[in-house]
C-alpha cells in the first residue's frame, strides 16, 4: 500500500472534533528518492487545533502511525500557519 493510499483509506475523527473546518493531503515535487506531503487542515481558531491535538480524537487518527515507518524519511514537522489576510 502506497502513502497515498493510506491516507485515503484512514479512519479519521476529524469531522467530529469541534472547531474543524477542512482537511487536504497535498503533493510537491517528486524526486527519485522521495515525493513531498504536506497535511493541511483549517481549523476555527488555534485554539481549537490544540484542543484537537490534545484529544482522544487525536490519538485513535494516529494510532499505529509507526507501522508505516518505511514510507518516510524521517519524523514529520509541525509548521503552523495564521491567516493575516
Amino acid at each position: 500500500m502506497d502513502f497515498e493510499d493510506i491516507w485515503k483509506n484512514r479512519e479519521t475523527q476529524l469531522e467530529t472534533v469541534p472547531g474543524f473546518k477542512k482537511f487536504h493531503l497535498v503533493r510537491g515535487d517528486r524526486e527519485a528518492s522521495h515525493t513531498l506531503y504536506a497535511s493541511h487542515s483549517t481549523w476555527n481558531s488555534q485554539i481549537d487545533f490544540v484542543n484537537w491535538t490534545k484529544s482522544e480524537a487525536f490519538r485513535l487518527a494516529h494510532k499505529g502511525a509507526g507501522q508505516h515507518s518505511g514510507l518516510y524519511i524521517g519524523h514529520p514537522i509541525f509548521e503552523g500557519f495564521e491567516v493575516v489576510i
